[in-house]
């Protein structure tokens, strides 16, 4: 749907004071859904996929990330707490979590943006405001607004307001979503979905447990469910060598795709952006390091999987 006379338009006050989490707004994106769009990523994931490119998006909260080339080693950060939660150590800022109550004092006070809060509360009229400063673009180009995150949904109440705010003023929107939600906070929102871009992880059931913390039993079913909504669907499969792309995964992504009907399927390949981020965030353990598809592997997969009578795509450009 092209954007309406009122975007653009935007009043806070049109809006409940719905708040949420969110760790980015990223402007001009033209790889989650049709057209030039605006991506929100919000905070928090019931999955802990090893292979995560948004690790900023998996705890619920706010978190600092620290940028070892930027440190001065000033101790701004250490002096700026009120908590007296940071102390500067040869390795960086070590943070009392007992203490720290995320004040973003410490982010604030680095000049050299070695230290960042990652993740900021918003209220929906803000992400509104910025959503509609480019309405000029989803119009000419056939964009609109993607909710991503981690899972968007984990934040049904701040997205389902985002999602109306985008309807009432002609927005396109789309969601990615991991599909682990419960059944009935995924029907309250489809009415305002136009577009459901829908990880697949791996199919088998086990293998999802080892890989991803949970069981896919409600993920396929929830994915049944919006293909028979009539809500367009787009499966989106992030190929991991070595974990998900073996004949038997895909054929078994395949047949089950091809079961739904009408369902495209779109070809990822892994990239390894998220294990820079994970060691700036100090995650306990050191993150896990894949390689990326050899030249020819995600063709050879998009054969196999059209060999089921799917329509399959390289990228999420649409």
């Amino acid at each position: 749907m092209p954007c309406g006379p009122a975007c653009g338009r935007i009043s806070q006050g049109e809006y409940m004071d719905v708040r949420g989490t969110v760790f980015d707004i990223k402007r001009y994106a033209i790889n989650d859904g049709p057209g030039i769009r605006t991506t929100v990523f919000l905070k928090g994931c019931p999955l802990r996929c090893p292979w995560c490119h948004n690790p900023e998006g998996v705890a619920p909260g706010a978190e600092l990330m620290w940028r070892e080339e930027r440190c001065l080693g000033c101790r701004a950060c250490e002096e700026a707490c009120p908590k007296g939660a940071i102390t500067l150590s040869a390795k960086g800022p070590v943070v009392d979590e007992t203490l720290c109550d995320m004040c973003g004092e410490c982010a604030r006070a680095c000049y050299p943006h070695a230290l960042e809060q990652v993740g900021s509360v918003m209220s929906a009229g803000e992400i509104m405001s910025e959503i509609a400063r480019d309405s000029v673009f989803y119009a000419e180009s056939g964009g609109g607004a993607t909710f991503s995150g981690g899972e968007p949904m984990m934040q049904p109440e701040f997205l389902r307001e985002l999602l109306k705010g985008c309807k009432k003023i002609g927005i396109n929107t789309a969601v990615d979503t991991s599909g682990y939600v419960d059944g009935e906070v995924l029907s309250g929102l489809i009415e305002d979905i136009d577009l459901f871009l829908y990880d697949i992880k791996i199919m088998d059931n086990e293998a999802h447990k080892r890989l991803t913390g949970v069981y896919n039993v409600t993920v396929l079913d929830n994915l049944s469910m919006l293909a028979g909504s009539g809500r367009k669907v787009v499966v989106r499969f992030a190929v991991v060598p070595g974990m998900n792309d073996s004949d038997s995964d895909v054929d078994a992504l395949g047949e089950f795709a091809a079961s739904l009907g009408g369902v495209e399927v779109h070809l990822l390949p892994y990239h390894n952006v998220g294990v820079g981020k994970s060691l700036r965030l100090a995650r306990s353990r050191d993150p896990e390091v894949f390689t990326t598809p050899a030249p020819g592997v995600l063709g050879s997969i998009g054969e196999r999987l059209a060999r089921h009578g799917l329509s399959v795509r390289m990228g999420g450009q649409m």
